[in-house]
C-alpha cells in the first residue's frame, strides 16, 4: 500500500507530508486519491482526443504567466493592469480537447483600494 501510495503522490507531484495525527493522514490520503481521479479523468478525456501526454508534461505545458504592471497615479493611487499570456497552440489543444472555452483575453484594471 505504501509504494502504491508513494507512485500515486509522484505522479499528482505531491511533496512528502508527514502529519502526526491519524485524521490529518486519512484526510491526506483522501484528497490524494480524489486528486488522482481527477488527473485519470483528465487524462482519459484528453486520450479520446488523441493527447497522448504524461501528467507531468501537461502540468508544464499548460503553465501561463500572468503580467501585473503598477503605475502610480499623480493624486498617489495605484492603478494595476493585469493580463494573462495568449495560450500556446499546445495549450489550446488541451483546452479544446477538454472543451474549455477560453474568453477574450481583456485587461483588468484596478484601483489599490480593490485589492
Amino acid at each position: 500500500m505504501e509504494s502504491v501510495f508513494r507512485s500515486l503522490k509522484s505522479e499528482l507531484g505531491l511533496r512528502p507530508v508527514f502529519h502526526q495525527t491519524e485524521t490529518r493522514c486519512k484526510a491526506h490520503l483522501w484528497i490524494s486519491v480524489l486528486a488522482y481521479q481527477c488527473v485519470q479523468f483528465l487524462r482519459y478525456e484528453l486520450k479520446t482526443h488523441g493527447i497522448h501526454a504524461s501528467w507531468s508534461s501537461l502540468r508544464k505545458a499548460l503553465q501561463q504567466s500572468r503580467i501585473t504592471a503598477r503605475f502610480e497615479r499623480q493624486d498617489g493611487a495605484f492603478v494595476h493592469l493585469r493580463k494573462n499570456q495568449e495560450p500556446t497552440a499546445e495549450q489550446q489543444a488541451i483546452y479544446s480537447a477538454l472543451g474549455i472555452k477560453l474568453r477574450a483575453t481583456s485587461k483588468r484594471v484596478f484601483q489599490s483600494n480593490d485589492l
